[in-house]
């Protein structure tokens, strides 16, 4: 079963790779841009980048890698795809930074303990059939006083779960967003654990692509396009963003928030 699962990913994600031009990427947005909320939290967290080596887990399209190496870090791109590896690779050469790649199973790494002053990995744990044994292995290959970041999507709100039911040719058949209790497991395999959640109001930005906008869900990815098109959004997001701020005091309203991201320090 767990083969099959694996398959189906590494086929989605190396046709998606297929698809990508490395030239319409923008990498700065991804850490930079207002709507990227969640990488301005993990990078207030993480602290000096420059000269550590990162393991930049379920490297997608490379993003995450160039960013962190144009911080300085010595940057390893791995993915179950090799195709979005070689993107990366790419995005890499066309940014005028070096990282190195690797095709990686994110529940068995291929690297020996105590290795990475940080592990980074966005939108991968909602990929994974146990994601729990892949923070293990973050753990493993953490160098004491190391840092796991990650942030992912969260199961509980329903706007955001009929968008799921909506959007299916841009998402794999076998994701399961997280539930925001595995914050407690992090906890107890980290020595610290620092963790948000974010869009809440925020989320009428997908209404409005739906509602307003007539953005076709299976033609364009919501979460790329808020980042693509950041500028634009900004007064809508900074106005929304505040009301966030208000919600996330209200108890459990912070569940119901589309992403948590995390950063936990072994």
């Amino acid at each position: 079963m767990l083969d099959e699962t694996f398959r189906k990913e590494r086929q989605f994600h190396d046709a998606w790779a297929a698809a990508i031009d490395v030239d319409g990427i923008r990498v700065a947005d991804y850490f930079e841009a207002c709507t990227a909320p969640e990488n301005r939290f993990i990078l207030r967290q993480m602290g000096e980048l420059q000269g550590k080596l990162l393991l930049d887990l379920g490297c997608g399209a490379g993003e995450n890698s160039v960013y962190f190496a144009t911080q300085g870090a010595n940057c390893i791109a791995a993915d179950y795809s090799p195709g979005m590896v070689e993107v990366a690779l790419k995005l890499a050469a066309a940014n005028g930074v070096q990282i190195e790649g690797k095709t990686a199973n994110a529940m068995a790494l291929d690297f020996e303990d105590n290795t990475f002053d940080f592990v980074y990995a966005s939108n991968l744990l909602h990929h994974i059939p146990d994601p729990k044994i892949t923070l293990r292995e973050m753990h493993r290959v953490l160098k004491p006083g190391g840092k796991a970041c990650f942030w992912d999507p969260l199961k509980h709100n329903p706007i955001i779960n009929v968008y799921r039911r909506m959007a299916t040719e841009v998402r794999t058949e076998d994701e399961t967003p997280l539930d925001i209790n595995i914050i407690n497991y992090v906890k107890s395999l980290f020595s610290h654990t620092a963790a948000d959640t974010f869009w809440l109001a925020t989320l009428w930005i997908f209404l409005q692509f739906y509602l307003i906008e007539k953005v076709n869900p299976n033609q364009e990815r919501y979460w790329k396009k808020i980042i693509l098109e950041h500028q634009r959004l900004k007064p809508t997001y900074r106005q929304l963003e505040k009301c966030d701020r208000l919600l996330k005091k209200i108890p459990f309203m912070k569940r119901f928030a589309w992403n948590l991201a995390v950063v936990a320090t072994k």
